[in-house]
């Protein structure tokens, strides 16, 4: 039996007997897909994006606490933001800019998901007797609108300029000095989020939301804030160098050790 239709042939004709038609095309037959086992290569990708994804939703979660370094009051969002260039850049290094791309626009449609699941949560009536009062959830999870708004803009930016910036570098030194374009691409990349972050939620949002209770930062008091996230950031950055090549050196060997031949639509071979 074929897979969608049956082909009836006159019994006492065979001159009238039509060719098998060809089963359904293997990028398209969902049972090939449903019990073809993942390559080492579609694992790697998986959880590379999952970890990805993961430091992008736990830098939103704990983004509220803020703590002091060397006299710099710094947000606890930016111990976990490094990691996702830190897996972008690893998979543009194996899978190439589109797989990277793509990754940042899922990472952006979670985001997305994640604000808007926390909006309609803290929106939801507490009940009286939930361990946890509202005022206490809404003031973890109470995101104001310009610092989501920055955040996912400054994400967005930041995250497409790292993935143009490492492929360039990757052209220009023809795949040599991975430091280079590790470091380059994510300094450059850290800057822009900083920047943006800072300007469009403590700047340009207090201007418009008509708000009397918030007041634009000074542009000394941004400077500052800019100036210590920053080099926080790249002082973080600048030690995932070594993980960088360790990671790809492992990953690599990893995927072209496996056996099975990766076909370009993700099926084995």
């Amino acid at each position: 039996m074929l897979t969608g239709f049956r082909c009836r042939v006159p019994p006492s004709d065979s001159t009238t007997t039509r060719p098998k038609p060809d089963a359904t095309l293997p990028g398209h037959d969902l049972e090939h897909l449903r019990n073809a086992d993942p390559s080492r290569a579609e694992r790697a990708f998986t959880v590379l994006a999952g970890i990805f994804i993961g430091a992008l939703v736990i830098t939103n979660a704990i983004a509220s606490k803020f703590f002091v370094l060397f006299g710099q009051e710094l947000s606890c969002g930016i111990i976990a933001y490094p990691v996702t260039f830190l897996a972008t850049d690893l998979i543009s290094e194996i899978y190439g800019r589109k797989r990277a791309n793509t990754v940042v626009g899922a990472g952006f449609v979670v985001s997305v998901f994640i604000t808007l699941v926390v909006w309609i949560a803290n929106a939801a009536p507490t009940f009286e007797q939930s361990p946890v009062t509202g005022e206490a959830f809404n003031s973890v999870f109470g995101l104001l609108p310009g610092i989501v708004l920055g955040s996912m803009v400054a994400y967005l930016a930041s995250q497409f300029i790292d993935v143009q910036i490492f492929e360039f570098w990757r052209r220009l030194t023809d795949g040599k000095y991975m430091w280079l374009r590790n470091n380059g691409s994510t300094f450059f990349s850290q800057l822009v989020d900083t920047i943006m972050v800072v300007t469009i939620a403590l700047v340009i949002w207090p201007e418009v939301d008509n708000n009397p209770a918030t007041t634009p930062l000074a542009f000394e008091t941004w400077q500052g804030i800019v100036f210590g996230q920053y080099v926080f950031k790249i002082g973080i950055a600048a030690l995932d160098t070594p993980l960088f090549y360790v990671a790809t050196h492992y990953l690599t060997n990893w995927i072209q050790d496996d056996p099975r031949i990766m076909e370009a639509d993700g099926l084995p071979g």
